[in-house]
């Protein structure tokens, strides 16, 4: 059934806009602040988000719930029907291009297939998806991706046997190689100085429309990456990008890095809970195999698909989202019930709100990553940890697989997490810094 949209009161209003979008914009929605992800755990942010929606789901009868903020109407769904049909009905009528999303975002990536129109996006999209291989569980390039993380895992070992501490910073620092290996090849792996190109622009981006454009700034970030584009080396998602069309892809490019940041605070998180529960960890290096000359890979095929240590990244993206809130803007008048929508009207998909559910979820408050191997994960709408429909993450798979062999190899490390008493045990907190997050060698003071 289509529920009509209601109109919230004044102080309804207030109540989402102050507790639960107010938080989400205030973290950074395009690059993290410290202060203000420290201080959203402390306050336990989406516990406070989802009380407010789950109120108002139940006084409404699941109506989506419409607020203004200024000119703009913005309408908040609570019931999975409306996800779904916001998601399977993009990019017409209801585009990922919003308004918030191209203030922001044009600041790093103004071609982009996520702020581009329905008409660029017939020839972006493409593009993507065959460079990104979205439809295959391992990129043919995989192995060489596997390799970049290995070299990873190396540094990390290294830093964690000389200081016995490993902490959200030095976890980034070896991270970013690994990333920049992945998407732009070996050679890359040292441009701390694309990274910081890349993190002063998308500090701009958390201002929207308020910080004006660095085009200077941005020419240098596309030049850089340009380099790298002309003879790519073999073995990085570069490579590929230049076969699928060289010209597109230095416009794509910024973006698949941002969405690989993203990524590193979704395997900080997960690492957490492998440190601190044993049972977790133990089934992680099962799934690896025993120690050998290559326990990583699948005879003759590439890297090992690891779907454990795969549901161990995709439930960290369940309970803590990277992406806040899934936007959508209407393209044209939208009938909704009863009620007829004007173009332009924005909509929200509170992600922490859907995914800890406990209306839904029996599982809403657990770490359970057998909930995304036996299928029950994934028949849900309003479990979107890389979106849905057409418009779907094409990177997917690529994060899911460099994630996860991170994961494993680092839970042979048998590490300790500050605060682990927090995570040993269901439920878990609703929301998790993870630059605060330092693990220990188990042993060592």
């Amino acid at each position: 059934m289509t529920r009509t949209p209601v109109d919230l009161t004044a102080p309804e209003s207030a109540r989402v806009m102050g507790r639960v979008l107010a938080p989400l914009v205030a973290q950074g929605a395009i690059v993290r602040r410290p202060r203000v992800t420290a201080w959203a755990e402390r306050h336990q942010t989406d516990r406070a988000a989802r009380a407010v929606l789950t109120g108002l789901r139940e006084r409404h009868g699941g109506a989506p719930l419409v607020l203004r903020f200024g000119t703009r109407r913005l309408v908040v769904v609570t019931e999975p029907d409306d996800v779904r049909r916001l998601l399977e009905e993009s990019p017409e009528p209801f585009t990922p291009a919003t308004k918030e999303k191209r203030g922001a975002l044009a600041h790093f990536q103004p071609e982009g297939v996520l702020i581009s129109s329905t008409a660029e996006r017939w020839h972006r999209r493409p593009f993507n998806e065959t460079a990104l291989q979205m439809g295959q569980a391992v990129h043919d390039e995989g192995a060489a991706f596997v390799d970049a993380v290995q070299r990873g895992v190396v540094e990390l070992t290294r830093q964690l046997d000389s200081t016995g501490r490993l902490d959200a910073e030095s976890f980034a620092d070896v991270w970013w190689g690994i990333v920049l290996e992945v998407v732009l090849g070996p050679k890359a792996g040292r441009d701390r100085d694309l990274v910081e190109l890349l993190g002063a622009l998308r500090r701009d981006a958390n201002w929207s429309w308020l910080r004006p454009r660095r085009p200077a700034l941005r020419e240098d970030l596309e030049a850089r990456i340009g380099s790298y584009l002309l003879a790519p080396e073999p073995g990085s998602l570069a490579a590929a990008a230049h076969d699928c069309g060289p010209a597109t892809a230095v416009g794509q490019v910024p973006h698949w890095l941002f969405a690989f940041d993203a990524a590193s605070a979704v395997t900080l998180r997960a690492l957490a809970v492998v440190a601190s529960r044993p049972e977790v960890r133990e089934r992680l290096l099962a799934e690896a195999g025993p120690a050998g000359p290559s326990p990583w890979q699948t005879a003759g095929r590439g890297p090992a698909l690891l779907p454990y240590a795969r549901a161990c990244v995709l439930e960290s993206v369940r309970l803590w989202p990277t992406t806040f809130a899934v936007l959508r803007d209407s393209t044209g008048p939208t009938p909704w019930g009863e009620r007829a929508l004007p173009t332009g009207t924005g909509f929200v998909i509170v992600s922490s709100f859907f995914h800890r559910d406990r209306e839904r979820l029996e599982h809403a408050d657990a770490f359970v990553p057998e909930a995304w191997l036996d299928g029950r994960n994934d028949a849900d709408w309003g479990l979107v940890p890389f979106s849905g429909g057409p418009v779907a993450c094409p990177g997917r798979n690529v994060v899911l697989l460099v994630t996860s062999h991170l994961l494993a190899r680092l839970a042979a490390r048998d590490l300790r997490v500050e605060r682990g008493r927090y995570l040993a045990r269901d439920p878990l907190p609703a929301t998790v810094d993870h630059l605060g997050l330092r693990f220990r060698i188990a042993g060592s003071a």
